[in-house]
């Protein structure tokens, strides 16, 4: 400040993450738009909230308010593994810290920050926030919770996206409005009591289950969130508003307002954010330190934003929504030369992808049917007919990026949507374009190893998953194997599965584990199914309903029914035969023993040979692989 010349700041942030000055890390993006949109930010990335909280009063009080940026993952997530184990490393922590950051930042910093200037306003933003914005679940806690509003005691919500959001916020407070009267912008959340509600209640708005009957009834807490999911992706959506008794006034029940989100940022507004001038590097007090998500991104390139697949254990629509918003041509190139001139850089990209990588230039033909459309997904569970699918736009990006000076490879790290691929429009150009991509991935833009993401081989399974059949990764399998033949490339495919997604019975692991060793995988890429707040999945595994049919759905809960399922990945390990064998008897598929254990996997040049999780091991399962090694 000091330097600068300042007296003051406008805005004071507060992450949860180490800071990278990089357009992948929310906090950085926040602080950048801020400053271009003339406010003086001050960025305090994970500060001590042990002790006399230090951290938190040495910049002093800002001039508009706090904002806090609890970090790029929902931090119980970065923390803990679905058997609710601590995890090897903190991704966005210097050398992957364990104890940079508290469970539940925003809560915590909040707390803090309200106890020492009590009349400044707190702005949440983030995933921790954004997805904790109603009554959820909370599988840390084991129980529902309300709005983080009433938990934390902040004043007001930025959810999703929030580079217009919290501009906007700026400039009202900056124009001498006061945080409690800010009721209007879109794509933010605030308590009010019933009376004080803008506009009052109307037939527009959806009034949701109080958080105290979502409590006592889990088929409320499941029809909420059918309200809550639809109205996320809408391009006109309504207000909610969800009544919140354990928190009266004088006044009567406090009500949390969701304001209806912003339209989809245009090409032009999204560029303006990408092109902001980010150094991409981390700040330089961790100089000689390794921040582990830096390390994956550092040399990639993110070419749009939003995903309409829907995936009902994904997050990424109710944070970013449904609508793809694409960067120019012109912006991607301009990152990817700024890459080729950083010091380390070798020639590669390691990728050029987005939510989902082939996305990129799809859309609606007709503007006005997706404008009236309520589905969560534009390709479950069959591809809109609305939906152009043409990959040529992408084709050309890479085909470009590939021409550039100082550009060796560029590969594709992001997960490929082979529905798409796969998918056989009434126009030929398209499906002769989708091809064309296919052939180009693989033979130009693959590392060695195509990550796609099948994700179980069950239909009943992959219904509730919102993912296609698994006969279409079959399909794709033999594609990729066949253009592998041709080019003489000794390339892998690599699946991803999840266990104990709802739905999911031993017998479906069972056939999956058969499924997939007839195929000639020992999987790699694994994942015990994680109840993360505001998806489909959690709440049907919490309540025990689908929030859309309002039917029953049996979820494996216990320790013991996960690790039931869990073991099927691991067939081909002899230790574990026994223990699969009395299984199967268990639940009456013996029939099953022969097909799962006679016979050995083949070997072939693109088997799969080891199986790990998804994610890193837990610490004790690493420990225990330490005293064998010896």
């Amino acid at each position: 400040m000091e330097l600068r010349g300042w007296d003051y700041v406008d805005v004071i942030l507060f992450s949860g993450d180490a800071y990278v000055d990089h357009p992948s890390f929310g906090a950085a993006v926040i602080g950048r738009v801020l400053e271009a949109a003339g406010y003086r930010v001050a960025i305090v990335p994970q500060p001590d909230w042990h002790g006399d909280f230090r951290d938190f009063r040495k910049l002093g009080r800002p001039r508009l308010f706090f904002g806090i940026s609890p970090g790029c993952m929902d931090s119980m997530v970065n923390k803990y593994t679905a058997a609710r184990r601590l995890r090897s490393e903190d991704a966005y922590s210097p050398d992957g810290r364990h104890d940079m950051r508290p469970e539940y930042p925003t809560v915590v910093y909040t707390r803090i920050l309200k106890q020492l200037f009590p009349d400044v306003p707190v702005v949440l933003g983030g995933i921790e926030a954004s997805l904790r914005r109603l009554t959820h679940y909370d599988y840390w806690q084991d129980k529902l919770r309300p709005c983080i509003l009433c938990d934390s005691g902040a004043d007001i919500i930025s959810y999703g996206m929030g580079e217009k959001t919290i501009v906007q916020i700026a400039k009202l407070l900056a124009g001498g409005s006061r945080i409690q009267d800010i009721r209007d912008v879109p794509q933010t959340v605030y308590l009010a009591r019933r009376d004080d509600i803008p506009g009052g209640i109307s037939d527009s708005d959806i009034v949701l289950h109080s958080h105290e009957t979502c409590l006592q009834d889990k088929r409320a807490q499941a029809e909420n969130f059918r309200h809550i999911e639809e109205q996320s992706n809408m391009i006109h959506a309504s207000r909610l508003l969800q009544p919140f008794a354990d928190a009266p006034t004088a006044d009567g029940d406090l009500v949390v307002v969701v304001n209806p989100p912003y339209p989809p940022m245009t090409t032009e507004e999204l560029d303006a954010s990408f092109d902001l001038p980010y150094t991409r590097q981390p700040h330089p007090k961790y100089k000689g330190k390794r921040i582990p998500a830096y390390e994956m991104i550092r040399h990639s390139v993110n070419l749009h934003r939003g995903c309409f697949g829907g995936c009902a254990f994904c997050t990424i629509s109710a944070h970013q929504g449904k609508f793809v918003v694409c960067r120019s041509k012109e912006s991607i190139l301009r990152e990817v030369e700024q890459v080729t001139r950083m010091p380390d850089f070798k020639g590669y990209l390691s990728d050029l992808g987005g939510p989902s990588a082939n996305m990129y230039g799809m859309a609606g033909r007709n503007r006005t049917v997706c404008e009236k459309c309520r589905r969560p997904s534009c390709i479950h569970p069959k591809i809109c007919p609305n939906l152009d699918t043409d990959h040529s736009q992408l084709l050309d990006i890479y085909r470009s990026v590939d021409r550039m000076p100082g550009i060796k490879k560029s590969f594709i790290g992001s997960g490929v949507r082979y529905d798409l691929l796969l998918h056989k429009s009434q126009d030929e150009h398209t499906n002769q374009v989708a091809a064309d991509y296919i052939r180009e991935l693989i033979t130009h833009h693959v590392s060695g190893r195509l990550k796609v993401a099948p994700e179980h081989t069950s239909d009943g399974v992959l219904m509730l998953m919102r993912k296609p059949p698994f006969q279409q990764f079959q399909q794709f399998k033999r594609i990729f194997d066949r253009i592998n033949r041709e080019e003489g490339l000794r390339q892998q495919i690599i699946p991803y599965f999840i266990s104990s997604h709802p739905g999911c019975h031993e017998e479906d692991m069972a056939e999956l584990a058969i499924l997939t060793k007839q195929l000639d995988f020992q999987l790699e890429q694994i994942q015990d199914f994680t109840p993360t707040p505001m998806t489909v999945s959690t709440e049907t595994w919490y309540t025990g309903y689908d929030p859309y049919t309002l039917k029953p759905v049996f979820s494996a809960k216990t320790p013991h029914e996960k690790q039931a399922q869990r073991q099927y990945f691991f067939w081909y390990k002899p230790e574990e035969r026994r223990q699969l064998e009395q299984s199967l008897r268990r639940i009456g598929r013996a029939d099953l023993i022969a097909q799962l254990f006679n016979g050995p996997l083949k070997h072939s040049p693109h088997a799969n040979h080891r199986a790990e999780p998804r994610r890193e091991k837990p610490q004790e399962e690493k420990r225990g692989r330490h005293r064998r090694n010896k």
